[in-house]
């Protein structure tokens, strides 16, 4: 018999499989902080004899080369892959007993596409495959975005994705489990993937790049195609270079002054608390990334590459959490920290900042009886004098404003915000996204900024039924 457990990172939209029989196991692609890893392994009382990667990656930093040191195992990456690290090369066809007495093995198959060198791994029970690992290739509904490598090589990596795709489902029978790494809210992600679990033979009747024909696939991968997270840009060589291990001890403890300092630096203080806690009351200047958001990716995004950060969090446990999320992304070591009550924070005789929160029906309301400021473009502010007018900022991404936005309102998406803010017209800021979640992070760039700002917190789809003109076009 064998076994499968998944480990998930929900933070990056991930998973990571740790698979093998009653005695030694496999894993692909491991996440940085490998001690989960070890004790899913000591849960199945197995040991690990390989770690494999399916691609170089590009959204996190791996485990790979930590974890086969720590066990001892085997360190299998796609022999295409530029690394500067010790390895076993893995080839085409290249197979690998994981656990001789349960009859396992995995077989690799080149299945190019997310990357030039990506390559899946079939895991095969007495010679008749099972499960099959595949990485950015084939996902639940969609695949791998080709885009994250070279844009000169884009499209003709996304011709590979559907090629590999249609390889996958040729060759394997349709009740083999189909094991991806990215999907499940990852930006390596092509499209939007639904469920959780799926086979060959799901994905031969519902998967994009198995129900189209391969140029109609291609025009509408490539027009789908939405930002990549800036910080991707230093995953790839990390990854290429061998990362070195973590270290997840808690950081040096900021008092207030210290805490002030670092602000008046340029330094980045960065708030894990809740949105709503953070409107209440917080150290001016200070920014919010929820640690229950997508922490990891929006704070790697936002922040200038290599600027320290110090985290304010509301318990050690909070803080150890967020810890844990933002060494697999690369920012290894928080400059100092600070937990407890946010008034602890601040200063002797200085008081914590605040701002309010809304509704999408108290935007309407109040829209109705003021000059939106806003529009689309700066430009078509030209001779406007917007005086106090309201400005309604959207912060969501492109592809999401173009499913509907509200007339008049201001476009800059939050990744892009900090860089943009001198773009906003005068006047007190509304700021929405989708959901809540980033309009918290771009309220709290404005009123670091010294704008006067409200946060929406509320459903998008709140907004045509409270009464605002949403528009398409």
């Amino acid at each position: 018999m064998f076994f499968v457990d998944t480990i998930e990172v929900a933070g990056l939209g991930n998973r990571s499989y740790l698979a093998g029989g009653g005695r030694e196991a496999v894993v692909i692609d491991p996440p940085r902080d490998v001690d989960r890893v070890i004790a899913a392994a000591a849960r199945r009382s197995v040991r690990i004899s390989h770690v494999v990667e399916t691609h170089v990656h590009n959204d996190y930093v791996t485990g790979g080369p930590e974890l086969a040191r720590l066990t001892g195992a085997a360190y299998l990456v796609p022999a295409g892959a530029r690394v500067s690290f010790e390895r076993t090369p893995v080839r085409d066809g290249d197979s690998t007993v994981v656990d001789a007495d349960a009859g396992l093995a995995l077989r690799a198959l080149a299945t190019p596409g997310h990357t030039p060198h990506h390559t899946s791994y079939v895991l095969e029970e007495g010679g008749t495959a099972v499960a099959v690992f595949t990485g950015g290739s084939l996902l639940i509904g969609t695949v791998g975005r080709p885009d994250l490598v070279e844009p000169r090589l884009t499209e003709d990596l996304a011709r590979a994705q559907h090629a590999s795709a249609h390889r996958l489902a040729d060759e394997l029978p349709d009740e083999t489990a189909v094991l991806p790494t990215h999907g499940f809210g990852s930006f390596c992600s092509a499209g939007r993937a639904e469920g959780s679990a799926t086979t060959i033979g799901k994905e031969r009747s519902a998967n994009e790049a198995l129900t189209r024909d391969v140029d109609t696939f291609v025009a509408d991968l490539l027009a789908g195609l939405d930002e990549v997270p800036a910080y991707y840009a230093h995953m790839g060589p990390a990854n290429a270079a061998g990362p070195a291990p973590v270290d997840l001890t808690p950081p040096a403890v900021a008092d207030a002054d210290e805490i002030a300092a670092r602000l008046a630096a340029g330094e980045w203080v960065v708030d894990l608390r809740n949105r709503v806690a953070f409107a209440e009351g917080h150290v001016a200047g200070s920014l919010n990334f929820e640690a229950e958001g997508q922490l990891a990716t929006y704070l790697a995004w936002l922040i200038p590459w290599g600027r320290p950060v110090t985290l304010l969090a509301e318990s050690a446990g909070q803080l150890a959490a967020a810890q844990r999320e933002l060494v697999r992304v690369g920012i290894d070591r928080p400059a100092a920290a600070a937990t407890g009550e946010p008034s602890t924070w601040v200063r002797e005789g200085e008081r914590l900042a605040t701002f309010r929160r809304a509704t999408f029906a108290d935007l309407a309301d109040l829209a109705g009886r003021a000059d939106l400021a806003g529009r689309a473009h700066p430009a078509d502010l030209a001779g406007r004098h917007p005086g106090d007018g309201l400005v309604v900022l959207d912060v969501r991404r492109s592809s999401e404003r173009a499913g509907g936005f509200i007339e008049g309102s201001v476009h800059i998406p939050v990744h892009a915000l900090h860089g943009r803010l001198g773009e906003i017209p005068a006047g007190e800021v509304w700021v929405h996204c989708a959901g809540g979640m980033r309009a918290a992070i771009a309220a709290s760039l404005l009123d670091a900024a010294g704008r006067q700002v409200v946060a929406v917190d509320d459903a998008f789809t709140a907004a045509e039924k409270s009464g605002l003109t949403v528009r398409t076009a």
